[in-house]
């Protein structure tokens, strides 16, 4: 009996497939179109396949749907119980914003990207039912329906008449390991399919040095202390491996973090960057970021708090787990409240997966001593901490500044003068609700907001009128901020 195929020949007969029929778009606009929302329509149409058959979701289901991504793009990082609900409340079938300008460039060029798209579309639903090697005769169903939904938008218009599209009941299956009448195995068929339009795999980008992360780290605005600190751990660790590979006796010590401070203080973008520098120096197999909050974590009934911490804790294996607002997990007013299952859980998986997983938790530093004290076992674990002070006005105009150069625009003179006296008074009268850097993007984004419609209102705007940011811009957003309730 043949085994089914697995998540990676999956994702590469998948990324083959798309890459190829992607090569086929000369319209620029379809193209991008195709490449944004493909992904997106094909996972959805997985679960339609799933839906379709009855059978109970498995891991093997979740793997396949975490495969179903095209280099470059975003890859999917579902869990079990998410999937399983998505699959059980898979909404229909819905044609793809795309496929309406395909057939729009069928009718202008006379090619035929709808038809072969719908064979596409066939042939990567049948790969998705062969998560158990078997298609069976109620997912061959609903293939055919998707191709037939798509093929009556075109008419006959995009159909190519001397070829009659693919029918998925000629790979029904009913025994993995023998075909009826001489019809091909399912996972045999997508493959062949797949591997007739491949071409060669490109190389992965290299992952980026020590070297490089540390440019990256004194590149973030402000941030000194936690910039000294990452330094300092990084050289214990460093030191650390040296003594082993000596022979030399080396004490036990946790790499897990406390980060302390308000929001807006670059604690996430920190953690990514610690991920990385510890797959670089070693100490994590691959350095993933994987960051959760208390909804991420914690269940509404009895036993699935631990299951589905269980599945956020192997999906940060060889990375590190970042949750935010970590002390929400820790609510003493309600004795029965699961956050405390899920702390037990994560202790677990913490003691099981020691040597390749690193979390860190953050918060608020008056509130993040009440979840360290909630369990021995946490202040055992976490005994370092990184605190993120503030920005100061200065800085806040740093990353402002940023900001406009990032995404083209400018400030004259005048605009960075009383930009800077701005930030200089939102960080003079902060209070508990003073977001850092969010603010200032906030600040950013109303400006950006303002701008549009003054530059709209001229009759010929040239490029330095799109680009400028003017103090009028600002005031305007200052306006808008004293006068809401």
């Amino acid at each position: 009996m043949k085994n089914p195929l697995s998540a990676a020949e999956v994702h590469k007969q998948y990324n083959a497939s798309i890459t190829a029929f992607r090569r086929q778009l000369t319209d620029g606009a379809l193209r991008q179109k195709f490449n944004q929302e493909a992904d997106t329509f094909f996972r959805a149409c997985a679960l339609g396949v799933w839906h379709s058959d009855g059978a109970p979701v498995t891991p093997r289901h979740v793997e396949y749907y975490n495969a179903i991504y095209t280099k470059g793009n975003p890859v999917p990082s579902v869990l079990f119980w998410e999937l399983s609900t998505a699959v059980s409340e898979y909404p229909g079938f819905r044609a793809p914003a795309f496929f309406a300008r395909m057939r729009a460039c069928d009718k202008v060029s006379g090619s035929s990207l709808a038809r072969k798209f719908v064979d596409v579309l066939t042939l990567l639903l049948l790969l998705f039912a062969a998560v158990d090697n078997v298609v069976s005769e109620e997912e061959a169903g609903f293939v055919n329906q998707c191709a037939d939904a798509l093929s009556a938008l075109c008419g006959r218009d995009g159909l190519d008449e001397g070829k009659p599209p693919l029918n998925a009941r000629d790979f029904i299956s009913q025994r993995p390991d023998a075909p009826q009448n001489g019809e091909a195995a399912p996972a045999a068929a997508a493959s062949g399919a797949a591997e007739a339009q491949s071409q060669p795999k490109e190389e992965a980008a290299p992952a980026p040095s020590l070297e490089e992360l540390l440019a990256q780290l004194d590149g973030l605005c402000g941030l000194e202390k936690v910039k000294a600190d990452v330094k300092s751990l990084i050289n214990l660790v460093k030191v650390r491996k040296l003594r082993q590979e000596h022979g030399l006796p080396v004490p036990p010590m946790s790499l897990h973090l406390v980060f302390l401070g308000n929001p807006g203080t670059g604690k996430t973008t920190v953690a990514r960057l610690l991920a990385q520098i510890y797959h670089a120096i070693g100490v994590l197999s691959k350095g993933q970021l994987v960051e959760v909050d208390r909804s991420g974590l914690v269940a509404g009934f009895v036993g699935q708090t631990a299951i589905k911490t269980n599945e956020v804790l192997q999906k940060a294996l060889g990375g590190v787990l970042f949750i935010d607002e970590a002390y929400a997990l820790a609510n003493q007013d309600a004795p029965n409240d699961f956050g405390k299952e899920a702390i037990e859980a994560l202790l677990k998986g913490m003691e099981d997966h020691r040597a390749d997983l690193i979390v860190i938790v953050a918060g608020y530093t008056e509130l993040m001593g009440n979840f360290i004290h909630a369990n021995p076992g946490l202040e055992s674990r976490f005994n370092k901490y990184f605190y993120f002070e503030d920005y100061n006005g200065g800085q806040l105009m740093e990353i402002f500044r940023s900001m406009c150069e990032k995404n083209g625009y400018t400030l004259g003179d005048e605009t960075a003068q009383y930009a800077a006296q701005y930030f200089s008074e939102l960080y003079e009268n902060r209070d508990e609700n003073f977001g850092n850097a969010r603010d200032v993007r906030n600040v950013f984004e109303r400006a950006v907001a303002r701008q549009s419609d003054r530059v709209a209102a001229l009759e010929a705007p040239g490029k330095e009128d799109l680009m400028a940011l003017t103090q009028a811009d600002l005031q305007e957003d200052e306006e808008a901020n004293t006068t809401a309730p």
